[in-house]
């Protein structure tokens, strides 16, 4: 494994090794040593590794029987920035997690457009529904005990706004984003732990998936705070994130699968009322 000259190409022989180098257990930091010490340029060297293990993590994990991976919205956040340009805000970037994929964004929504949210959906608000997989329709779900309603998406100029301000945040088109939904929990209220994607093997997927494709990711932003309980939590990672009013949790799950350990809910509201705006994003135009 060697290179010589100025025009770098990974080769199939490279490829092969770096999978060699991983199957036998060296990790990433020892396989970009013995490149560079090839002479191999730091930037063809890293591109390359993540190129061809994420091709190989790939191929196993379609091999083992789980759904091919799809590109998903992803926060900017390689230089670990303390802020993000949401456009027309800075928003804080206060927690990073990776397994699960889980961002928690400080101040996403200011105080005045929490409450011009609340007040412009509190006349539509019924009780909400769930997708229902089986039949591709919606259904009442006694799992989800909150009531709630639907913006189209730019609705009006402060739904326009905030969608914008998504969009960049996690690098997605705004017209593949479903309308944004307003909900209002009460106390005991919950919804109880759940995954955001379509199931595949579910009847009514199909006719559910013509509309813009699977779900590739979720934001949860909160808009006014209970006074106990009401936090969005993750099982499967015992993580738990506080209902704080303007701050956000956004989460993303490549393939739709348990192994993305995106399992989450809303815990129960101990006392008060949690409001939230949810933000599911698909992976094509959302009609």
């Amino acid at each position: 494994m060697s290179t010589t000259g100025s025009k770098q190409q990974v080769t199939p022989d490279l490829r092969k090794w770096i999978v060699d180098q991983a199957e036998a257990g060296h990790g990433a930091d020892s396989v970009l040593k013995a490149m560079l010490a090839s002479g191999w340029s730091e930037d063809v060297a890293i591109d390359a590794m993540e190129e061809v293990l994420r091709g190989h993590l790939e191929r196993k994990a379609v091999a083992q029987g789980l759904p091919p991976a799809a590109t998903v919205p992803e926060p900017d956040l390689a230089e670990s920035p303390l802020y993000l340009d949401g456009g027309d805000r800075k928003v804080a970037v206060l927690q990073n997690m990776y397994s699960p994929r889980v961002v928690v964004f400080g101040g996403l929504l200011s105080d005045e457009e929490c409450e011009q949210l609340i007040e412009l959906a509190t006349p539509r608000l019924a009780r909400s529904l769930t997708v229902a997989t089986k039949t591709g329709g919606e259904e009442v779900n006694d799992d989800r005990t909150s009531q709630g309603m639907f913006f189209q998406r730019g609705e009006t100029e402060l739904v326009r706004r905030i969608e914008q301000r998504i969009a960049r945040l996690v690098n997605w088109p705004e017209e593949n984003g479903e309308g944004l939904q307003i909900l209002k929990y009460g106390a005991g209220a919950e919804y109880k732990p759940h995954y955001d994607y379509f199931d595949p093997a579910e009847p009514g997927t199909p006719t559910i998936l013509r509309r813009g494709g699977q779900r590739v990711a979720t934001l949860v932003i909160y808009l006014g705070e209970p006074d106990k309980g009401g936090a969005t939590v993750f099982p499967d990672v015992r993580l738990e994130v506080a209902p704080k009013r303007g701050n956000a949790v956004f989460f993303n799950y490549e393939r739709p699968h348990p192994s993305t350990r995106t399992l989450h809910g809303g815990a129960p509201v101990l006392a008060g009322t949690k409001w939230i705006a949810t933000k599911w994003l698909r992976e094509r135009r959302f009609e």
